[in-house]
């Protein structure tokens, strides 16, 4: 019998020890990502029942808040700014979950992080009403306006960093969408309305800065490519390649041709620095066959290519293929073939080399501000890379200078200011339209913004167009609402 009781015993004991550490498990390791997952509406409904935290810009612009509601919930949440950061706030509602900071911050939005117990504690024996975090983003309102203005209803998106920090000082995709509609409490409304954007062949859902199909880089990765040749050691921005009019790619009948159809200049050969300027395919089709696939490939991934990145919004990682051959290999040098990349990305090229080669992790958030006005959590700077050397940062900002002063990128140009930067026209296909680039950095001799401008769809005009007639005035004009703060 006491065999029977000691087994008994044995059994119930493991039992609770299972249970134990199972709530364990759940309280003190899971709960975050729990309280993140999109499936659980528990969380959703309860953040309609207190006032959830607001999300304000660093100059107190609020663009997202909580606000009474006479329903079946106690809050509503609005968006003040309408569609003008519809792509970073994302929305949220009881029918569709959330999207965008209000799902990536939505533990401390709704204030159920772990960083938070304490302090929820406290409230509860205070007998205080319990309310969200205020999540304070590093976006400036002046630089998003002016992006938002350049770009108008464009299709595309625009990306400004802070090359020093990764701060994100603007971020608009276009065409954007009114969250306020998306966060109505009535599910039949919100429901037809996200049907009709989904529906919508502009995807106005997708953060295109970020995310979506990418497009090809065109000619704006022929500064990753130069940086590649600078850092191998084995080349110099005066190195010299053969000029023909036009290159056909080993073991194909594919001709590559340089913009204008014509020579990169009058001489048999030109310079690196030269082919860059003047932002000609031939001279750098020869270069990347000489480098090699595997170069290119490494010299992209040091600048954040093929990699995850949370900035805490998911970012669609850009891609540098991993296999290439020959042909390919040329074909990706400048920009074409199956490179693909977000605006983020190309604004990470440019930032790198105006912070002396050091790349910074992009991020949106700059800090969490509890009800009590604590700071619950801080994001301060990280390195991502050393993507290139100071020395090779330096040769690329006098090239990509030269471009913006005198070359292929000078709708940029800023009168006593000297910006760096390079265009790309991207073909996405025969008789497709283009995807129109810039990126680049300013002043140049001490860089406070880096930016990147794509415009898909040949900016609508219908006919081929190029990066520097449509996307660098778009860039200046981002750049020159930084300097003139």
């Amino acid at each position: 019998m006491h065999k029977e009781l000691r087994r008994v015993g044995v059994v119930v004991v493991g039992m609770f020890a299972a249970l134990f550490i199972s709530t364990t498990l759940i309280q003190a390791v899971q709960a975050d990502n729990l309280a993140k997952d999109s499936r659980n509406t528990r969380i959703l409904n309860d953040s309609y029942q207190i006032e959830r935290g607001p999300i304000v810009l660093a100059d107190g612009t609020v663009i997202a808040e909580s606000v009474p509601s006479d329903d079946q919930f106690r809050f509503q949440r609005s968006y003040p700014q309408g569609s003008l950061y519809s792509g970073v706030t994302g929305y949220f509602n009881p029918v569709q979950g959330a999207t965008g900071i209000e799902y990536a911050m939505n533990d401390y939005l709704s204030g159920t992080s772990n960083s938070q117990f304490l302090a929820d504690l406290g409230r509860i024996f205070d007998g205080q009403p319990q309310r969200g975090s205020r999540v304070e983003l590093s976006l400036d309102s002046t630089v998003q306006q002016a992006a938002s203005d350049a770009l108008g209803d464009l299709r595309g998106a625009v990306v400004a960093i802070e090359p020093k920090t990764g701060r994100i000082l603007a971020m608009v995709t276009s065409p954007g969408f009114d969250p306020n509609g998306m966060a109505a409490h009535d599910n039949s409304a919100v429901t037809s309305l996200y049907n009709e954007l989904i529906a919508d062949p502009q995807d106005p859902l997708i953060n295109r800065a970020i995310s979506g199909n990418l497009n090809p880089p065109g000619s704006s990765f022929k500064v990753v490519v130069a940086a590649a040749a600078l850092a191998s050691g084995n080349y110099t921005p005066e190195s010299e390649f053969d000029n023909p009019e036009s290159l056909t790619l080993p073991g194909t009948n594919t001709r590559v041709y340089n913009f204008t159809r014509g020579k990169c200049g009058p001489g048999d050969t030109v310079t690196l620095a030269e082919a860059i300027r003047q932002s000609c395919n031939v001279p750098l089709a020869e270069l990347g066959m000489a480098l090699g696939a595997d170069a290119l490939r490494e010299q992209a991934e040091k600048f954040g290519f093929n990699k995850k990145l949370s900035i805490p919004l998911a970012v669609e990682p850009s891609v540098y293929p991993k296999d290439g051959n020959v042909p390919n290999t040329a074909m990706s040098a400048f920009g074409q073939w199956d490179v693909r990349t977000s605006p983020l990305q190309m604004a990470m090229v440019s930032a790198a080399i105006a912070n002396g080669g050091e790349l910074k992790k992009p991020s949106l958030v700059d800090r969490v501000i509890g009800p009590n006005l604590e700071v619950v959590k801080t994001f301060d700077s990280e390195t991502l890379n050393n993507a290139v050397t100071p020395e090779v940062a330096t040769q690329l900002t006098q090239i990509m200078v030269a471009g913006v002063a005198t070359g292929q990128a000078n709708n940029a140009r800023i009168d006593g200011v000297d910006v760096a930067g390079k265009t790309g026209t991207a073909e996405n296909g025969n008789n497709e339209p283009y995807s129109l680039w810039f990126t680049g950095f300013a002043p140049a001799e001490n860089p406070r913004v880096a930016v990147a401008v794509v415009v898909e769809n040949d900016a609508n005009l219908g006919y081929h167009t190029s990066g520097n007639r449509i996307s660098s005035p778009i860039a200046k004009k981002v750049i020159e609402a930084v300097l003139n703060k």
